[in-house]
């Protein structure tokens, strides 16, 4: 019987987009920008005040809508009427206070035109740039041939500025028209979505149910944890387990995350960025301790430095994780036995490395790579994760981010062997809880405190 991976309570949930962060931004910009440009080119000595109302015009416009998906008639008509009105608006409390006369009357005028010029600029400009700011494709696929489910299907099709590839639909009713099913292909029943979505490589799934199937959805989702796709719901939204739950739309159409990746967006250039620069800084700091641990290993043993085994990493692609050699053999196959206390296929030097960990450091370069990440889950043998998956529900969830060369679960105790199904339920527990909860601040307290772990030395072996 699988062990049950519950939600530890006060969790918080969220993400953020990276086209919806921008927008927010755009507004506030242009009309930042008009004013700079409106006081260097009409007043010879623009100053404080010009800074004033720059921080008045960003309180009063923040965040700024979305106009992303309007033509470009209504994005013109939009623009001109909310600037002409928040300069009114200005202007209006600017004449009652006595604050526009600080201001030069061709300042003030030429600003009327400047700033509707810039915002329509900006928004245009963003348009031609938005499909650039997207990084890969995801292949996604919904479950359910209804209404709300087609029209998501003809959005994702012809909307240009999204990164979804829709594969098809699964629905157990053959109501499919024979125009649409040359388009939208139905790939299989509701219970064939998780093996063709581990078999097929599928990022993201739909799940447009009624709340009056839940009992079939709740098994549906059952099945899903086996996966690492990202999972929403369209438009329905009840209580399960859920992995960075939050509402959103995708191409305006509401749907509610149930499983997704926390590291997206700003996050997900955030997590990158500092995974960049720590990793390459350590490297740098610790190259010549590394060339002597690399001396230790090829002295004390026959045998590669560097051991490579293959591990699943994110979305449960398969990658290659580097490590200082610490044994005499090198297991990388079906079955992979974890090492255990007095293990005697562990080198002397390579006992003195797990011990404190230092046979982990080269997967620095792993990080390098966009292989892994400084913090997250920590990889296991594939071997492994063929067998716990199928143990605990939940597992592949952990897939869902890079692995990490420290954990939340490792600087918790649950570092080294996991010779129970009860601990490895324990790990993966704590995998979850940080998808839930990730934050920058978290990961610099996870590496804070994994320095505290090595020196102990408890459960390295």
């Amino acid at each position: 019987m699988p062990l049950e991976i519950r939600q530890l309570p006060g969790l918080l949930h969220g993400r953020d987009d990276i086209h919806g962060r921008v927008e927010e931004l755009l507004d506030p910009f242009s009309l930042v920008l008009s004013l700079a440009i409106c006081g260097l080119a009409f007043d010879r000595q623009a100053g404080s005040a010009y800074l004033i109302l720059s921080l008045v015009v960003v309180m009063l416009t923040s965040p700024g809508r979305s106009r992303l998906h309007v033509t470009i008639g209504r994005l013109v008509r939009d623009v001109t009427i909310s600037s002409f009105t928040l300069i009114a608006l200005l202007i209006f409390f600017g004449w009652t206070t006595g604050y526009l006369s600080v201001f030069p009357e061709r300042a003030v005028l030429n600003w009327l035109w400047i700033a509707p010029a810039c915002l329509i600029g900006t928004h245009v400009a963003f348009r031609l740039g938005a499909p650039l700011m997207l990084t890969r494709t995801q292949r996604c696929v919904i479950v359910g041939r209804n209404e709300q489910g087609i029209a998501l299907a003809h959005r994702i099709e012809h909307n240009p500025y999204t990164d979804l590839a829709l594969v098809g639909f699964f629905d157990d009713r053959a109501i499919a028209r024979q125009a649409e099913a040359a388009v939208f292909p139905t790939l299989g029943r509701f219970d064939e979505v998780a093996a063709y979505a581990m078999a097929q490589h599928i990022h993201v799934i739909y799940l447009s149910l009624p709340m009056a199937t839940q009992e079939r959805t709740m098994r549906l989702l059952d099945a899903l944890r086996d996966t690492t796709a990202s999972i929403y719901f369209v438009p329905d939204q009840f209580v399960t387990e859920l992995i960075q739950s939050r509402t959103s739309t995708v191409v305006d159409i509401p749907v509610v995350a149930v499983c997704e990746t926390p590291f997206v967006g700003l996050n997900g250039l955030l997590k990158r960025l500092s995974d960049i620069v720590l990793s390459l800084v350590a490297l740098l700091c610790l190259s010549p301790f590394l060339l002597f641990i690399a001396a230790l290993v090829k002295l004390g043993s026959s045998g590669p430095v560097i051991f490579k085994q293959r591990r699943y990493g994110l979305d449960g692609e398969e990658i290659n994780v580097y490590k200082f050699r610490s044994m005499r053999v090198a297991e990388n196959g079906k079955e992979v036995r974890q090492a255990q206390k007095n293990d005697v296929r562990t080198t002397p030097v390579g006992a003195l490395l797990r011990r404190t960990s230092l046979d982990e450091l080269p997967q620095l370069i792993n990080v390098l790579q966009g292989r892994m990440s400084l913090v997250g889950p920590r990889p296991h043998a594939v071997a492994h994760n063929e067998l716990y998956r199928k143990l605990i529900n939940g597992y592949m969830v952990r897939h869902k981010v890079r692995p990490g060369i420290t954990g939340w679960a490792q600087v918790n105790g649950l570092r080294g062997e996991t010779d129970t199904v009860d601990k490895m339920a324990a790990r993966i527990r704590y995998d979850l809880d940080y998808l839930r909860n990730w934050s920058l601040r978290l990961d610099l307290y996870i590496l804070y405190k994994t320095v505290a772990v090595v020196l102990n030395g408890k459960h390295a072996y």
